[in-house]
């Protein structure tokens, strides 16, 4: 594995495995530092295919083909029988790229503002609207929703385009942003937080392909930098733009404000992304049954993981039912794509070994990430005995170290390869987690702050590696479903870990507690006044005891990189790009 040319546009989304997967010993593959050469596949060498001009689809110069003075490094053959997998199909170009960029970091804000946000109006929306008992579904809603459209807006992008995609996906945002500052009860906005998730969903996966179509391999760590960069920004200035809407307006402005930055979104991606021309052929079956069977399968687990232990019992017959429900409806899921004839989910995302583990090595990432986001800030609160702004501050410095490693992360990809890189991330992430029970009690902020920041350098060379890298794998036609799988992967994950993490932090405090503490009593007791001494080393106990699961999580993705993962990415060479820097 290693840092080479990205995968560009086009490409046929035919399963690809076999000759073409480095697991069996056949199929391009980079090696990191390559210059000129030819392009080889297989035990004969082979000349790249000469990529074709995105306006005219004449041949491009003799400058552009593959080894004769492109960015990326070499591609060799490694096995027999090996196809030339370089992407001959025209890149999405754009007008001004500048322009387009600025819309993908609009629309990345709008969702990455929206939890921090909302999160601070709480108290404001239910003293208005009630329904206290169900206040959490405002942010698992729209969480069930996101997650379960990835996949479907992933196979749309490359079945239909990006653009018409990621269009629908704002509209349907502000359409449900609009519809939540209408709301008249808990239950109807509940209902238009959904309606915001499923145009989420569509951002958040089809706003990251845009993002590697309009970038080769070498330039892309700076687009994902910057974008991550929103989310850092997003992370300290949500809770204070909430909180001051609260406080000195009417709580519905905080879905109002969604609109302006929306519509200018919607219009720089309208009027400056245009995508390759396509070849006419047979008009595109979408499998509508296949997307209905995943969304039940995501509805039903999901409700399990986030009401479980919560609204009721994890053995009682609620969870009993959903679990079994969700085990059925993917069995049905399964049987529909296997027929189907462009499935949602094919089954080349996980036959292919680097897009696989990819997969697993991001789910184990969503699993350990609930540690630092859910229970530091109540560490820092009850604990260290900081306010929420401080608290927040804690964990607020890995957002800041996260993009500028990632930004950085492409110095030390080109010269170890995509694997190595991200193992070295995990494998720093995992000695900073397990260094969390060994702080003093009850310490001092800088010290988890310390961590934290320390955790964040090390996660940024952990993904971006691992997303750059799976994306430079496919091409085009399969880039938007490979990009939904990854991060469909990590949103699971992180169901699963607030499901499972939560159990364990409410054990250990019932156990120091004797048997009558949880997170909603420690809440309280927050809300209330200064926390007793044994109810802060209750916490401590218990936090500390979900940080050492994290640091399972990150050995688990450490073995995946390390057992399953290949050691070199087979990157495919990228053609030229005629569009403007913008």
């Amino acid at each position: 594995m290693s840092a080479g040319g990205s995968g560009g546009a086009g490409g046929t989304g035919k399963d690809r495995t076999g000759a073409n997967e480095t697991a069996t010993g056949a199929g391009a593959e980079i090696e990191p530092g390559g210059g000129a050469g030819t392009n080889r596949t297989g035990d004969n060498a082979g000349r790249a295919n000469t990529p074709t001009s995105a306006s005219t689809g004449t041949p491009a110069s003799a400058g552009t083909r593959a080894g004769a003075g492109t960015d990326g490094p070499r591609a060799r053959g490694t096995g027999n029988g090996g196809t030339d997998r370089t992407n001959t199909a025209p890149a999405a170009t754009t007008r001004r790229r500048g322009p387009v960029v600025a819309a993908l970091m609009l629309g990345m804000a709008l969702a990455a503002l929206d939890g921090t946000i909302v999160s601070t109006a709480v108290p404001q929306i239910v003293g208005d609207l009630g329904g206290f008992s169900v206040f959490s579904w405002l942010f698992s809603g729209y969480l069930l929703a996101v997650t379960v459209t990835l996949p479907v807006y992933g196979k749309l992008s490359d079945t239909f385009g990006r653009k018409p995609v990621l269009i629908v996906g704002i509209v349907l945002f502000l359409a449900g942003s609009l519809l939540c500052a209408a709301a008249w009860n808990m239950a109807s906005l509940i209902a238009f937080r959904v309606v915001q998730g499923l145009g989420g969903g569509a951002l958040q996966g089809t706003i990251q392909t845009i993002a590697a179509d309009l970038y080769p391999l070498k330039e892309r760590p700076r687009i994902v930098s910057k974008l991550s960069t929103v989310w850092a920004v997003s992370a300290v200035a949500g809770p204070a733009v909430g909180g001051l809407i609260a406080a000195y307006a009417d709580w519905r402005w905080i879905f109002l404000i969604n609109l302006p930055v929306g519509v200018v979104a919607l219009w720089l991606i309208g009027r400056h992304l245009v995508e390759p021309v396509r070849e006419r052929g047979p008009r595109p079956r979408v499998d509508w049954p296949g997307a209905l069977a995943i969304f039940l399968t995501g509805a039903l687990l999901l409700t399990a993981l986030v009401q479980g232990g919560v609204a009721w019992p994890w053995l009682s017959a609620p969870s009993l039912g959903l679990f079994a429900g969700s085990a059925a409806a993917a069995a049905m899921t399964v049987l529909i794509e296997r027929r189907a004839a462009e499935p949602i989910i094919p089954g080349w995302v996980w036959r292919r070994r680097t897009i696989a583990s990819v997969n697993l090595a991001l789910g184990a990432l969503g699993l350990l990430m609930i540690a630092p986001t859910v229970f530091l800030p109540t560490y820092a609160q009850s604990v260290l005995g900081l306010g929420p702004i401080a608290a927040g501050f804690v964990l607020s410095v890995m957002t800041l170290s996260w993009p500028v490693s990632a930004a950085y992360s492409n110095r030390l990809y080109n010269r170890i390869g995509f694997r190595n890189t991200s193992i070295t991330g995990i494998g720093a992430a995992l000695l900073i987690l397990l260094a969390f029970p060994l702080l003093p009690y009850p310490g001092e902020p800088w010290q988890p702050a310390l961590l934290m920041l320390l955790l964040g350098a090390a996660l940024g060379f952990f993904q971006l590696p691992l997303i750059i890298g799976v994306q430079s794998t496919v091409p085009w036609a399969e880039r938007g479903t490979t990009t939904a799988s990854v991060l469909f992967c990590r949103q699971v994950g992180q169901s699963v870990g607030a499901a499972l993490f939560g159990a364990l932090a409410n054990a250990v405090l019932a156990a120091r507690l004797g048997g009558s503490g949880d997170l909603d009593s420690i809440s309280h007791a927050l809300a209330d006044g200064t926390p007793s001494d044994g109810l802060r080393r209750a916490v401590a106990s218990a936090v500390d005891h979900v940080f050492v699961g994290s640091a399972a999580a990150a050995g688990l993705a450490l073995l995946v990189l390390v057992f399953l993962a290949p050691r070199r990415f087979p990157v495919i060479q990228e053609p030229a790009r005629e569009d403007a820097t913008g």
